[in-house]
Protein backbone atom coordinates (compact mmCIF):
# COMPACT_ATOMS: atom_id res chain seq x y z
CA UNK A 1 0.00 0.00 0.00
CA UNK A 2 1.59 3.36 -1.13
CA UNK A 3 -0.24 5.56 1.78
CA UNK A 4 -0.06 3.91 4.75
CA UNK A 5 -1.41 7.23 6.53
CA UNK A 6 -5.30 6.79 5.12
CA UNK A 7 -6.19 3.72 7.05
CA UNK A 8 -3.69 3.52 9.87
CA UNK A 9 -5.83 5.70 12.49
CA UNK A 10 -8.99 6.82 11.62
CA UNK A 11 -9.40 9.35 15.19
CA UNK A 12 -7.48 11.62 12.70
CA UNK A 13 -9.88 12.00 10.66
CA UNK A 14 -12.35 15.31 11.37
CA UNK A 15 -15.76 14.65 12.34
CA UNK A 16 -16.93 17.71 10.51
CA UNK A 17 -17.86 19.45 14.24
CA UNK A 18 -14.16 20.62 14.69
CA UNK A 19 -14.55 24.06 13.11
CA UNK A 20 -15.79 27.51 14.18
CA UNK A 21 -16.34 30.47 12.82
CA UNK A 22 -15.25 33.95 14.84
CA UNK A 23 -15.57 37.42 14.79
CA UNK A 24 -12.89 39.64 14.75
CA UNK A 25 -12.66 40.11 18.48
CA UNK A 26 -12.34 36.27 18.77
CA UNK A 27 -15.19 36.30 20.08
CA UNK A 28 -16.73 32.59 18.87
CA UNK A 29 -20.31 33.35 16.78
CA UNK A 30 -21.89 30.35 18.44
CA UNK A 31 -24.89 31.20 16.55
CA UNK A 32 -23.18 30.31 13.19
CA UNK A 33 -24.85 26.71 12.55
CA UNK A 34 -21.92 26.17 9.54
CA UNK A 35 -19.76 28.25 7.68
CA UNK A 36 -18.14 27.73 4.22
CA UNK A 37 -15.43 30.11 1.80
CA UNK A 38 -14.49 29.13 -1.34
CA UNK A 39 -12.79 30.86 -4.02
CA UNK A 40 -13.72 31.15 -7.63
CA UNK A 41 -10.55 31.55 -9.71
CA UNK A 42 -10.98 33.70 -13.07
CA UNK A 43 -8.74 32.73 -16.23
CA UNK A 44 -7.69 35.12 -19.63
CA UNK A 45 -7.68 32.47 -22.09
CA UNK A 46 -5.46 32.89 -25.30
CA UNK A 47 -4.68 30.66 -28.23
CA UNK A 48 -1.41 32.11 -29.89
CA UNK A 49 -1.21 31.60 -33.46
CA UNK A 50 0.27 28.61 -34.96
CA UNK A 51 -1.01 26.53 -31.14
CA UNK A 52 -3.54 24.51 -31.91
CA UNK A 53 -3.93 24.06 -27.83
CA UNK A 54 -5.79 26.64 -25.83
CA UNK A 55 -3.98 28.06 -22.56
CA UNK A 56 -5.10 29.64 -19.74
CA UNK A 57 -3.35 32.45 -17.35
CA UNK A 58 -4.48 33.32 -13.89
CA UNK A 59 -6.46 37.09 -13.98
CA UNK A 60 -8.70 37.14 -10.94
CA UNK A 61 -10.15 35.84 -8.11
CA UNK A 62 -13.10 36.46 -5.95
CA UNK A 63 -13.08 34.53 -2.18
CA UNK A 64 -16.88 34.30 -0.85
CA UNK A 65 -18.17 33.61 2.44
CA UNK A 66 -21.50 32.31 3.27
CA UNK A 67 -23.10 30.98 6.68
CA UNK A 68 -26.02 30.10 8.72
CA UNK A 69 -27.10 31.71 11.84
CA UNK A 70 -29.93 30.54 14.42
CA UNK A 71 -32.02 33.75 14.29
CA UNK A 72 -33.07 33.94 17.93
CA UNK A 73 -29.69 34.40 19.25
CA UNK A 74 -27.88 36.87 17.10
CA UNK A 75 -29.22 39.99 16.39
CA UNK A 76 -26.18 42.57 15.42
CA UNK A 77 -25.80 41.02 11.47
CA UNK A 78 -29.61 41.80 10.67
CA UNK A 79 -29.26 44.97 12.57
CA UNK A 80 -26.27 45.73 10.62
CA UNK A 81 -27.75 45.19 7.29
CA UNK A 82 -30.75 46.97 8.22
CA UNK A 83 -28.69 49.84 9.14
CA UNK A 84 -26.75 49.47 6.13
CA UNK A 85 -30.03 49.63 3.59
CA UNK A 86 -31.51 52.46 5.73
CA UNK A 87 -28.06 54.54 5.34
CA UNK A 88 -26.98 53.63 2.04
CA UNK A 89 -23.48 53.55 3.40
CA UNK A 90 -21.90 49.61 3.39
CA UNK A 91 -20.97 47.30 6.06
CA UNK A 92 -18.19 45.46 6.71
CA UNK A 93 -17.16 42.68 8.97
CA UNK A 94 -14.03 40.82 9.47
CA UNK A 95 -14.11 36.90 10.44
CA UNK A 96 -11.54 34.10 11.60
CA UNK A 97 -12.54 30.62 10.33
CA UNK A 98 -10.88 27.77 12.51
CA UNK A 99 -10.33 24.08 12.03
CA UNK A 100 -9.30 21.60 14.93
CA UNK A 101 -7.22 18.63 14.42
CA UNK A 102 -7.71 15.31 16.59
CA UNK A 103 -4.49 15.84 17.32
CA UNK A 104 -3.83 19.05 18.46
CA UNK A 105 -3.12 21.44 15.31
CA UNK A 106 -5.31 24.18 13.79
CA UNK A 107 -6.17 25.49 10.79
CA UNK A 108 -6.46 29.14 10.55
CA UNK A 109 -7.75 31.91 8.39
CA UNK A 110 -8.57 35.32 8.37
CA UNK A 111 -10.85 36.73 6.13
CA UNK A 112 -11.24 40.56 6.51
CA UNK A 113 -13.64 43.07 4.65
CA UNK A 114 -16.39 41.22 4.22
CA UNK A 115 -19.69 42.19 2.28
CA UNK A 116 -23.05 40.90 2.11
CA UNK A 117 -23.33 39.85 -1.76
CA UNK A 118 -25.87 37.84 -3.31
CA UNK A 119 -29.28 36.64 -1.55
CA UNK A 120 -29.36 37.06 2.41
CA UNK A 121 -32.36 35.84 3.83
CA UNK A 122 -34.54 38.02 5.88
CA UNK A 123 -37.01 35.71 7.08
CA UNK A 124 -37.98 32.57 6.31
CA UNK A 125 -40.01 29.70 8.04
CA UNK A 126 -39.76 25.87 8.24
CA UNK A 127 -42.70 24.37 10.21
CA UNK A 128 -40.85 22.42 13.05
CA UNK A 129 -37.48 23.78 12.66
CA UNK A 130 -35.25 26.23 14.27
CA UNK A 131 -35.10 29.68 12.84
CA UNK A 132 -31.87 30.37 10.48
CA UNK A 133 -31.02 32.26 7.99
CA UNK A 134 -28.27 32.39 5.46
CA UNK A 135 -25.90 34.60 4.88
CA UNK A 136 -23.83 35.02 1.61
CA UNK A 137 -20.58 37.77 1.82
CA UNK A 138 -17.90 38.57 0.00
CA UNK A 139 -14.34 38.72 1.18
CA UNK A 140 -12.68 41.94 -0.19
CA UNK A 141 -9.10 41.50 1.11
CA UNK A 142 -7.42 38.15 -0.02
CA UNK A 143 -7.80 36.08 3.16
CA UNK A 144 -5.02 35.53 5.73
CA UNK A 145 -3.38 31.69 6.87
CA UNK A 146 -2.36 32.00 9.89
CA UNK A 147 -2.14 28.44 10.62
CA UNK A 148 -2.34 25.07 8.33
CA UNK A 149 -3.98 21.82 10.22
CA UNK A 150 -1.01 18.84 9.94
CA UNK A 151 -0.40 15.23 10.28
CA UNK A 152 1.49 13.94 13.01
CA UNK A 153 3.14 9.93 13.19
Amino acid sequence: MINKRGPSDVRRVFTGKDGVLFNADGEMLATVETYQVQTNITNATYQPLGDAQQHEAFQAYQVSLTFTECVIEDNQFITDLFEMMTSGQGTMWTFQGVLKGRDGTEERMIFRDCVPSGNVDLQNMTVGDIIKRQWSLTVNRPPELQSLLSYSD
